[in-house]
């Protein structure tokens, strides 16, 4: 029983969680403390911590934390399971409808007029992250005695590593790493 309610719960999360991963959070704290009560707030926090600390999506990360320690490993996969599965159903449903209908005129104006509003959530995601990371906050007005100026040295060194000598976005994440243990740390 506890199976079926642990998916009906993160399949509801997964299916009106708009706005990435970190909008399914609240909807995750308020099925799993709240309605249902099987964790407490002090283990919600550090659900959110491994959910951050490991590689993947916040969302499916905390859903396989969360599952994991409702029910086991077991638990873990149902969440999973659950709070992907909407977008998995709603992806195919676009993939038929785009492919059966793709020559009709009106779903080329759809997808021509989706491409700049994609390209602008994009950038605007990435300016978001470069204000914050030169300046600390994403929000105006901006001081220049606010930059960072290291941070603007690894980013200017990044983007000529990347581009120089190709490195890779791991090797530059790796480099970046270490040289801000090296900066924040002993100097």
């Amino acid at each position: 029983m506890i199976y079926i309610k642990l998916f009906l719960s993160f399949f509801q999360i997964g299916l009106f969680s708009f706005g990435g991963g970190y909008a399914a959070l609240p909807l995750i704290e308020q099925q799993t403390i709240d309605v249902n009560g099987w964790i407490t707030n002090q283990q919600f926090i550090d659900i959110l911590t491994l959910s951050e600390m490991t590689p993947g999506p916040i969302a499916i990360n905390a859903a396989t934390f969360t599952g994991n320690q409702i029910a086991g490993i077991f638990g873990g996969v149902v969440a999973t399971v659950g709070v992907t599965m909407p977008s998995v159903i709603i992806v195919l449903l676009l993939a038929y409808f785009y492919f059966k209908y793709q020559n009709i005129k009106m779903v080329q104006g759809i997808i021509q007029g989706l491409r700049p509003a994609v390209v602008a959530l994009i950038a605007s995601a990435g300016l978001t992250i470069f204000l914050t990371a030169m300046f600390g906050h994403s929000t105006f007005p901006f001081q220049l005695k606010q930059l960072k100026i290291v941070s603007v040295v690894l980013f200017i060194v990044s983007i000529f590593l990347m581009r120089k000598y190709k490195l890779s976005p791991i090797q530059i994440m790796v480099l970046s790493g270490v040289s801000g243990i090296i900066v924040y740390t002993f100097v």
